[in-house]
C-alpha cells in the first residue's frame, strides 16, 4: 500500500476499518502502535506505522448543518469535494479551499494545510470543535472554551489522537470568478508584493524563478466584490484568452474554470475538479511559509537558486495564509507567504537541495509545511514554534507509550 505520489510504501502490519466510533476506541485502547490514514496525499511518513492502520470510512454519515450557528459536522475521513457539494446544495460555503478538492478533512487541519488570500486563514482555522480518540481509547470533544487543549490538537499531527470528526464554521454560499494573467514582472512582485498579493480574494502565482517574469497568475475574486469585467492587466502581466493548467503545455481538462466566468465557490476556489482524479506517482512535493514581510526577500533566494532547482521542478506555486493560533501550525502567529515547490518524481535528487534550500531561508523563520518534503529535525523546528516545547510535552502526557508515534514524530518532534 503507497501514498498518493507512489513515493512511500507504508509499513503497517494490517488495515482495519472500524465500523462505529466504539470498535475504533477498542482498537486504538489495545493497540501497542496505531495510525489513521486518509487520502493519502502527504508525501512523507507522517502517517506511517509498524502497527495498526485504521481506515474511517464507516464512521461517516452525511455532514450535520446547523443553520443557527452556521456550522458543520463532519467525519474527518470526508474529501473536502463531497463537503462542498453538500454544502452547497444547502446553501452554504467554506471561505477557502486548497488546491485539491480531493483531500479529507482531518488529514488537511492536522498537517495545516492552505488554500491563498491575505485574509484567508489555513483549512483549520474554520475548525470551532474537533472529536478525537485519546491513546487510552477515550473520545474527547474539544472546542475554543478547552484552551490550550483545542489550539494543540487541531494541527496536531496525528501525535494527539485519532480524529473521528470535526466543526467547521459555515458560510452562505458565494460566488467566485477565476482569471488568469500571464507574464508578470518579477520587478512589480519583488517592490510589492503585499500590493500583488492583496489584489484578490485569492492569488496564486506559478513560477520556475528563472527569466523575467512569472508565468501565470490564478486570481479568484468574488462576485459581488469587485468589476464584472477582467482587468485590462494586473500589474503589469495581461490576461490569458484561453483555458491554461498551471504546467505549461498540459491540458487544462482538468482545471477550474478560468475566463472570468463565474461559478460557485466549490468550482473556483481549488485549482483542480473533484471529477478528476488526480494522477499518481507523477510529482513530489515541499513548501515552506515564513512572514508574509519577507516574502521579497525569500523569493529572490529562490531565483537566485534557480540553475540549481530548475532542472527539478514541475512549478513553484506563491500563495498567502492569514496568521492563526494553532500551536503547530505554520501560520503559527504571523500573515505568511508560502512558497509551494512541486518537484519531479526524482526523490534522491530533490532531497539533496532540500538541505541547501532551508539553509536559504532559515534567515526568514521558514517553516516547512507538515506534510510534503523536507530536511529539517526537531532540533531545527523548536525554535521556530514558540510553543513547541509545550506541544511536545502535550503528546507525552497523553501518549506516554508512544502508540501514536513513528519515525517521522521521532524526527520532528522528539529528537533532542
Amino acid at each position: 500500500m503507497k501514498n498518493w505520489a507512489g513515493n512511500l510504501e507504508y509499513r503497517s502490519t494490517s488495515l482495519q476499518i472500524p465500523s462505529s466510533t466504539e470498535e475504533l476506541q477498542e482498537m486504538v485502547s489495545s493497540a501497542t502502535a496505531i495510525k489513521a490514514l486518509g487520502s493519502r496525499h502527504c508525501f512523507n511518513s507522517i502517517a506511517d506505522t509498524d502497527g495498526i492502520h485504521v481506515a474511517l470510512e464507516n464512521l461517516g454519515g452525511a455532514p450535520e448543518i446547523d443553520t443557527d450557528r452556521r456550522t458543520v459536522r463532519v467525519a474527518g475521513s470526508l474529501s473536502y469535494g463531497a463537503l462542498g457539494a453538500h454544502l452547497e446544495k444547502h446553501g452554504f460555503a467554506l471561505p477557502n479551499l486548497a488546491s485539491l478538492p480531493h483531500i479529507s478533512v482531518a488529514g488537511a487541519i492536522q498537517t495545516g494545510t492552505h488554500g491563498s488570500g491575505v485574509s484567508n486563514g489555513s483549512l483549520a482555522t474554520a475548525v470551532t470543535a474537533i472529536e478525537l480518540v485519546r491513546a487510552s481509547g477515550t473520545l474527547v470533544r474539544l472546542t475554543a472554551d478547552d484552551g490550550d487543549d483545542f489550539r494543540a490538537a487541531v494541527v496536531g499531527l496525528g501525535a494527539l489522537g485519532i480524529i473521528t470528526h470535526v466543526e467547521l464554521a459555515i458560510e452562505p454560499s458565494f460566488k467566485i470568478r477565476q482569471q488568469v494573467f500571464l507574464e508578470l514582472p518579477w520587478s512589480r512582485v519583488l517592490d510589492d508584493f503585499d500590493a500583488v498579493a492583496a489584489d484578490g480574494y485569492s492569488v496564486s502565482l506559478f513560477t520556475g524563478y528563472s527569466g523575467p517574469a512569472i508565468a501565470q497568475v490564478w486570481r479568484k475574486v468574488r462576485d459581488e466584490q469587485s468589476p464584472l469585467e477582467t482587468p485590462e492587466e494586473f500589474h503589469g502581466a495581461h490576461p490569458a484568452t484561453v483555458l491554461l493548467h498551471p504546467l505549461p503545455g498540459m491540458s487544462a481538462e482538468n482545471c477550474t474554470p478560468q475566463l472570468n466566468i463565474p461559478g460557485a465557490w466549490l468550482d473556483r476556489l481549488p485549482h483542480f475538479q473533484l471529477q478528476f482524479t488526480p494522477s499518481n506517482g507523477e510529482e513530489l512535493q515541499s513548501e515552506y511559509l515564513l512572514p508574509r514581510e519577507h516574502a521579497g526577500a525569500a523569493l529572490a533566494e529562490l531565483r537566485d537558486l534557480s540553475a540549481l532547482i530548475g532542472p527539478l521542478l514541475f512549478i513553484s506555486e506563491i500563495r498567502t495564509v492569514a496568521a492563526d493560533d494553532f500551536w503547530l501550525s505554520p501560520s503559527y502567529h504571523q500573515d505568511s507567504v508560502a512558497l509551494h515547490l512541486t518537484w519531479k518524481p526524482l526523490q534522491e535528487q530533490v532531497e539533496s537541495v532540500l538541505p541547501v534550500i532551508e539553509t536559504r531561508l532559515s534567515a526568514y523563520g521558514a517553516r516547512p509545511h507538515w506534510g510534503k518534503l523536507f530536511a529539517a529535525n526537531a532540533a531545527d523546528l523548536a525554535g521556530l514554534y514558540p510553543r513547541f516545547s509545550d506541544f511536545r510535552a502535550m503528546a507525552e502526557h497523553h501518549d506516554p507509550a508512544g502508540k501514536f508515534r513513528n519515525d517521522y514524530l521521532n524526527k520532528v518532534l522528539f529528537s533532542r
